[in-house]
């Protein structure tokens, strides 16, 4: 689980841990013994975040007007073909 550091309390990650999930879940500065986490797939989560705000620009996402999750994920998979288009036309 991927998770900001809002969400480090011990019952979260015994939690984790009892479901067998890895938390990748960087400690609160306040915490006496400093949790070790892998940084690279932390720093993944940031351009995940991104992604979503860049999608959220998009009125129709953001306020979620579809009422069926076919016709939600098409216009996703419409802005996120826009969105990477930029990026393919800028390179």
């Amino acid at each position: 689980m991927l998770a900001d550091k809002g969400y480090d309390a011990d019952a979260i990650r015994a939690d984790l841990a009892n479901r067998k999930i890895e938390a990748v879940i960087p400690g609160r500065s306040n915490r006496r013994v400093k949790i070790e986490h892998d940084r690279g797939l932390y720093k993944q989560r940031n351009r995940i975040e991104r992604m979503f705000g860049h999608l959220k620009i998009n009125r129709a996402i953001a306020t979620r007007y579809d009422q069926l999750a076919n016709s939600f994920l098409g216009m996703v998979h419409i802005a996120t073909t826009i969105y990477w288009l930029k990026f393919v036309h800028a390179a």
